[in-house]
């Protein structure tokens, strides 16, 4: 499976970075270029685009005003010098937010998170696919109220989602998140964190024990779920 990419950004010394590191991923095919994100909207239009690299600050109109008018025809990575514009990006459901100078391993897992998106796939890896040494993630950002929140995922003991949050917890305490549960799955490699429950994502490395149906984590404790019962038990049975 190849994802067909455009890079628009209005300075050419960013397009050929991308570029570059574009025709180094092997499940990404480079269709365009453009400086001009006007004419990005109409490639995006005509040309079956599934993932846009989008600068912010262009003339004629902002990579913001980009995703409002292209809506769904595509995903998006935006890359960009300024971190302010991180809250907007993630409220427009973006795939990820990278600020320039952009290091090609984290271009590499921006281009992985598009990929397991667009197959619909969790994040710890596709049929086919290997992920490339040293790119597996260490943290992730998550949208909260009034922030955008770093949470490393070593500290991550489960993940449990309430009515209108989700909360992260970890070593340190809690974070509670807008992002929906699936979407905090999707960022979660699958070869540390296990779904058990409808509601509950937990980390393998924390687990303390697990008896009837129960994973013991510290003072919590977690059911789990019969439809996911059986994989559970064979993950552990297994490792």
């Amino acid at each position: 499976m190849k994802l067909r990419c455009l890079v628009i950004d209005d300075k050419p010394l960013a397009i050929d970075v991308l570029a570059d590191y574009t025709c180094k991923v092997p499940f990404l095919d480079l269709v365009a270029t453009t400086t001009n994100p006007i004419e990005g909207l109409n490639i995006v239009r005509e040309q079956k685009i599934d993932l846009v690299f989008l600068d912010i600050q262009m003339p004629e109109i902002t990579g913001m005003q980009f995703i409002k008018i292209a809506g769904k025809q595509c995903k998006i990575v935006l890359t960009t010098a300024y971190t302010e514009y991180a809250l907007d990006g993630y409220e427009h459901d973006v795939v990820d937010y990278l600020l320039k100078p952009i290091a090609f391993d984290r271009f590499y897992r921006a281009a992985e998170k598009a990929l397991h998106l667009t197959a619909n796939q969790p994040a710890g890896g596709l049929p086919g696919i290997s992920p490339t040494p040293g790119v597996a993630p260490e943290y992730l950002f998550v949208k909260t109220e009034h922030r955008i929140q770093k949470v490393n995922l070593v500290d991550v003991l489960y993940v449990e989602a309430l009515q209108n949050y989700v909360s992260i917890n970890a070593v340190a305490g809690r974070v509670m998140s807008l992002q929906p549960l699936k979407k905090i799955e999707e960022q979660l490699p699958s070869a540390e964190f296990v779904r058990v429950h409808k509601s509950y994502i937990v980390s393998l490395r924390h687990i303390g024990s697990v008896e009837r149906s129960r994973i013991f984590i510290g003072d919590a404790v977690i059911p789990v779920g019969d439809s996911y019962r059986d994989g559970f038990y064979r993950l552990i049975d297994n490792s």
